[in-house]
């Protein structure tokens, strides 16, 4: 479970009271532990297609492992979005630059998905939600 530490200090300005400082450990219910796991995934697929929209953009080279890995990871993450839109392309003098809106369209959709996701979570959890 996740766990939240807070700190209340209360100071007097009179000489006559002391300073009060009162530890507050509060843990953090189900329903938040599962909006933290939520969150944490679709973070790391965000992260994940940030880094291939960066490398597609910089046209880097196929050769390396580390651009297979993350172009065949996020593959499947940016499958649905493919023919959207067209994909441009740059060319340089060593690379060619491809310019590939599904990646952002992928970011944008993952991003309200794992908002919705959460709502959901919170709406079937029956705990009170603080008012934002």
């Amino acid at each position: 479970m996740a766990e939240i530490i807070k700190e209340t200090i209360v100071t007097e300005e009179s000489s006559r009271n002391p300073v009060v400082i009162t530890p507050v450990k509060v843990q953090a219910t189900d329903s938040q532990t599962v909006e933290y796991l939520i969150y944490f995934f679709f973070g790391a697929i965000e992260i994940l297609l940030a880094f291939r929209l960066v490398l597609k953009l910089m046209g880097a080279s196929l050769s390396s492992a580390f651009v297979n890995f993350i172009y065949s990871v996020t593959g499947i993450f940016i499958l649905p979005f493919e023919g959207i839109f067209r994909r441009g392309f740059a060319q340089g003098l060593e690379t060619t630059s491809v310019i590939e809106p599904s990646t952002v369209v992928a970011v944008i959709v993952y991003v309200i998905l794992a908002w919705g996701i959460v709502k959901l979570v919170r709406i079937f959890s029956g705990e009170k939600q603080p008012e934002e």
